[in-house]
């Protein structure tokens, strides 16, 4: 019965529901809008902010801008037929109008697709992963939005996790007749093309090459009909050899070419105009294959009633098993072990859309729902497309793992970097199995017998703890990770599995001459942290760690029975607690007390015949000094130092750090903030700077930012972090920068998920799955909430609050609001169930 009813949802056309919106952009804001179409670790194709398909990153490696192929007329795209009765047909490409800067090149091919007629009008609306454009035209007797998504489903890493890309388009007839109107998409066979292997011509034009002996083949299965790519020349060892599949389950007209003419002297792209032009259908060409990248192109057409619509769906799959990533040898994919190839993808993923989509809507639509700030939405649900571009990828074994972002052909900073994904929460949250993977891979595979942590954990795993790197910011933030991941999946045998492991990176810390070798709370030595420089003596942003980090392995000390440790944790946090209140607070802020690097002594810092290490923090105020409290505060392990000075630093911060014009700023290094707009600083320099600080302080990163709003948000600060994240987010408008992707080193910078923190903040959320606990903000509201594992709503009012657990399951003995608690028998909510607490 089950394969009878599969085989018939395989046969049923699908079209999409009515997609949420939580922003829109006009014409004047979609240059760079790309919103990334893909799972979690499986590559993306993104949809951009006219209508185009751009940035092909199938193949294992980041390729922005890239199409394929030279740009031009051959790039991927849709174009629509539309022939109203008894008048003249047109044919467009779907995609909004170029703009003026766009016009310029040396030889008239500017941008791709820059000979073919566009609609003149173009919008964008989005709330990630749904995206939409609408086309439309005064002189065109249709108007058309595309609609592309992934599913996204918080607790289901494999189904936000399937290498496909839908992509609908709704057609409107806008005229009194009946109108017959076809949808096309092409595409060049461009396996063993990922751009990273091109050549070149007296032009200087970009050449990409690696296609050899590549095939197209027309199938239908089980309701599926499409175009099958595949490659019999290409390595198959090459990263960039697969397979991939653009099928439709239309119940309209379908009809394919699985090649073209040869493309001299452009004639593809005008023998398929024509072609298509004609009457809306493909035919299928005969001659003999001359190319190694021959053009595929599969039409759906349909007659439309008048002043009525219809749509027409088309699905991308693929499958590009061999990845390398960092490694001189292929690692692989996890999403390649669950398809033999592209088209099985299709037939296994396509009859699951309906299901997949309805979920994705109820997390998006519950999302949208609560109570937080527009702006805090807008940070939190778009910052996930990170989750899906090639900054992150799984191995077949399962585990996560990140590049810290990517650059435009390149992964930036290998190793999924501990001190850069300390930051982000949004893993932990929303796929907290693949956040357990990642510990894993700290602990258990970077690891020394030594207790040293390689911050980048090299590839294949087997070699992930040969090096000899560590980072002290890194290694006591996994320490805390830890923590939270035990906390939130109730699982005492992860603790148990890690727990040695885990006293063992603490411990590296009290290693003689090493970040607190003499064991008194307080970190002396050379600390490499995530400035990308070695700090000398004490200071706030290593301190605040180590004290987080403290304060954790206390608890996980007295769960384990281990109370020997535990009291050692606790002593030297009281120690070092109470010693950077005394001597690094100024007043103001945390500052940092520079030591000299061989003898551990202070520095007199006013005596100018003192020599002062270079690249130090010193007297500066720094954007992210209490990113330890940001942790403790989400993991709920109370204040690590005194609390009104927690918030006078944040008030500093604010004070000094927040620039509200960057206009007249002076930049040295990298401008992520430019002219009007707005940011936090990553220092400032109240009280004097260094004459070499440490590098990046006149920068603003987004991921500091987020951690330093997030702060304030815990402090009562609404007003001044809401504030600091709606600077961030004017900043990435569509047409300045890409909103769904905000950049450090390198695009889709993995730090940019701290931003899902102010959630949390908001909603003040915590769950422990051990004590079986929930807890929430009093203020009323309505609050989504997310565990890694299970997910719901939560609503808030004067005398109750409503308990909604929309997928997963909870198991409670108590539920927390504000002050009030309130003590539950052993309930159990599973998905659709929901419990009202009164008071």
């Amino acid at each position: 019965m089950f394969l009878l009813s599969l085989d018939f949802l395989s046969a049923q056309e699908w079209t999409p529901s009515d997609w949420p919106v939580l922003k829109k952009y006009d014409g004047a804001h979609l240059y760079q809008i790309a919103l990334p179409l893909g799972g979690i670790g499986t590559g993306t194709v993104s949809l951009g902010g006219r209508g185009e398909l751009r940035d092909w990153e199938l193949m294992n490696v980041p390729a922005k801008k890239y199409s394929t192929v030279t740009p031009g007329n051959n790039a991927p795209f849709f174009a629509i037929y539309a022939k109203p009765q008894g008048e003249a047909a047109s044919t467009t490409l779907l995609a909004g109008p170029l703009y003026p800067q766009e016009y310029l090149h040396y030889e008239g091919r500017p941008v791709d697709h820059h000979g073919m007629p566009r609609f003149a009008e173009a919008s964008f609306e989005a709330a990630y992963p749904f995206g939409q454009v609408h086309l439309s035209d005064e002189a065109l007797p249709i108007q058309v939005t595309i609609k592309g998504f992934n599913p996204l489903i918080p607790g289901d890493a494999e189904a936000s996790g399937m290498p496909l890309a839908v992509l609908s388009y709704e057609v409107e007839n806008r005229t009194d007749k009946p109108m017959e109107v076809s949808i096309c998409g092409s595409l060049r066979n461009f396996i063993g093309k990922d751009g990273s292997k091109f050549t070149s011509n007296w032009k200087g034009d970009f050449i990409p090459i690696g296609a050899k002996q590549n095939k197209n083949e027309y199938r239908t299965q089980e309701g599926l009909k499409g175009i099958y790519f595949y490659s019999e020349g290409v390595e198959k060892e090459d990263p960039a050899w697969g397979t991939l599949a653009l099928t439709t389950q239309s119940d309209g007209q379908v009809t394919y070419r699985t090649s073209s003419k040869p493309d001299d002297w452009n004639n593809a792209i005008l023998n398929f105009w024509d072609d298509f032009s004609d009457d809306g259908l493909m035919q299928e060409r005969t001659e003999p294959i001359t190319e190694d990248d021959p053009m595929a192109s599969l039409a759906v057409k349909k007659e439309i009633n008048p002043k009525g619509k219809a749509t027409f769906t088309f699905y991308l799959t693929w499958n590009f098993p061999n990845r390398k990533a960092w490694s001189e040898t292929i690692v692989g994919n996890y999403y390649s072990t669950q398809y033999t190839d592209a088209w099985d993808a299709a037939q296994k993923i396509v009859p699951q859309i309906p299901q997949l989509e309805k979920e994705t809507l109820t997390f998006v639509n519950a999302f949208l729902a609560s109570s937080y700030p527009a702006e805090v939405k807008e940070a939190a649900l778009f910052n996930l497309a990170t989750l899906r571009s090639q900054t992150v990828f799984r191995l077949p074994s399962g585990h996560l793992m990140g590049w810290e972002g990517v650059m435009d052909r390149f992964g930036s900073c290998q190793g999924s970097c501990t001190h850069v994904w300390n930051y982000e929460v949004a893993t932990p949250y929303l796929f907290g199995d693949l956040a357990q993977t990642m510990r894993d891979v700290e602990l258990n595979y970077a690891t020394k017998e030594n207790g040293l942590m390689n911050f980048r954990a090299a590839l294949p795993l087997s070699e992930a703890s040969k090096g000899n790197a560590a980072a002290a910011d890194g290694q006591m933030g996994c320490v805390m990770k830890m923590y939270r991941e035990w906390q939130l999946s109730g699982d005492n045998a992860f603790l148990e599995k890690n727990w040695e492991q885990t006293k063992k990176i603490l411990s590296y810390a009290w290693t003689e001459k090493g970040w607190d070798g003499n064991q008194d709370g307080v970190m002396e030595g050379s600390q490499h942290n995530t400035m990308d420089v070695n700090y000398f003596g004490p200071n706030p942003q290593m301190g605040f760690w180590y004290m987080g980090a403290l304060r954790a392995a206390e608890e996980m000390a007295k769960a384990m029975g281990d109370k020997a440790f535990a009291k050692k944790c606790r002593r030297l946090f009281e120690q070092g607690s109470t010693w950077m209140d005394a001597n690094l607070f100024n007043g103001e802020y945390y500052e940092h007390k520079i030591t000299n690097p061989k003898t551990f002594e202070f520095l007199h810092m006013d005596d100018p015949h003192v020599e002062i290490p270079a690249f130090q923090l010193g007297k500066g105020c720094l954007v992210d000094q209490l990113v330890g409290q940001y942790m403790a505060h989400i993991c709920g392990l109370g204040y690590l130092a005194n609390e009104a000075h927690i918030r006078t630093t944040l008030e500093s911060i604010m004070k000094y750090n927040y620039v509200p014009n960057f206009s007249r700023h002076f930049n040295n290094m990298r401008s992520y903030v430019i002219g009007d707009e707005a940011g936090l600083l990553m220092a400032s320099w109240p009280k004097g700077r260094l004459e070499v600080p440490f590098p990046y302080f006149a920068e603003v990163m987004t991921g500091f930012e987020y951690c330093a709003a997030v702060s304030m948000l815990y402090e009562g600060m609404e007003n001044e972090a809401l504030t600091c994240i709606r600077s961030i987010r004017d900043r990435f408008d569509g047409a300045k920068r890409n909103p769904f992707s905000e950049a450090e080193c390198g695009h889709h910078y993995a730090r940019s998920m701290a931003s899902w923190a102010a959630v949390l903040a908001l909603s003040d959320f915590h769950y422990s799955g051990i004590d079986k606990q929930i807890g929430f903000t009093s203020k009323p509201g309505t609050y989504f909430w997310s565990n890694g594992s299970a997910w719901g709503l939560c609503t808030i009012s004067a005398s109750n609050a409503t308990l909604q657990v929309l997928k997963g399951s909870l198991s409670l003995k108590k539920f927390q609001v504000g002050d009030k608690s309130i003590r539950l028998k052993n309930v159990t909510l599973n998905s659709g169930d929901e419990k009202t607490m009164n008071w």
